[in-house]
C-alpha cells in the first residue's frame, strides 16, 4: 500500500453507531489517511443536521484516539467528493446479501463516473453486525437503552432530539 493512499468512508451517520465505528476503526488502520465523508442527503429525512452529524463523528473519532481520520460533510455524488478530496478508495459497510448486491452495483457505476476510485466492502464484526442508524432511533424512540448501539458522545444528543432525558 502506498503511504499516500486517501480513503473515504461515506454515509449519512444519522447517527453515527457502533456498527460505524468498527469500520472507522478497521479502516483506519488499513489505509493511512481516511476521512469520514458525512452525506447531506436530505431524502433520508436526517434527524440531526450536517453540522451535527460531523460534530458527533469528530468527537467520537478524538475519543478513539484515530489520528489519521478527518470528517468533512459532502453534498452530491461520493464521485465528485473523492475527485475534490483525491479519494482513490471507497470504503463500505456490508451487513447482508442485499447491502452487499447494492454496493456492488454502485461500485461498479463509481467506477464508471470516475475510474481512479476502487471500492473495499468490510464486514462488520458480529457483534454490530444488526445495527443501522434507523433501527438506533426508532430503538431510542421506544425507550430502549442506546448506551451500547452508539458512543457515548452520541447518546445524550440523540436522547434529547426524539424527548428523552
Amino acid at each position: 500500500m502506498s503511504a499516500n493512499v486517501i480513503a473515504a468512508y461515506s454515509g449519512t451517520f444519522d447517527p453515527v453507531t457502533f456498527g460505524h465505528t468498527d469500520i472507522i476503526g478497521r479502516a483506519a488502520k488499513m489505509f493511512p489517511k481516511l476521512i469520514v465523508a458525512v452525506g447531506l442527503n436530505p431524502s433520508k429525512n436526517p434527524r440531526f443536521t450536517l453540522g451535527e452529524r460531523i460534530e458527533l463523528i469528530e468527537m467520537t473519532v478524538r475519543q478513539l484516539g484515530l489520528s489519521n481520520v478527518t470528517v468533512k460533510g459532502f453534498n452530491g455524488l461520493i464521485v465528485d467528493f473523492a475527485r475534490e478530496n483525491d479519494v482513490q478508495v471507497l470504503v463500505r459497510g456490508v451487513r447482508s446479501v442485499g447491502d452487499f448486491d447494492y454496493e456492488k452495483q454502485m461500485a461498479v457505476m463509481n467506477r464508471d463516473l470516475y475510474p481512479k476510485l476502487d471500492t473495499v466492502m468490510l464486514v462488520p464484526s458480529p457483534e454490530y453486525a444488526h445495527l443501522s442508524s434507523s433501527l438506533v432511533r426508532e430503538l431510542a424512540s421506544l425507550g430502549a437503552p442506546v448506551e451500547k448501539l452508539v458512543p457515548a458522545p452520541v447518546v445524550p444528543p440523540l436522547l434529547d432530539r426524539i424527548g428523552r432525558k
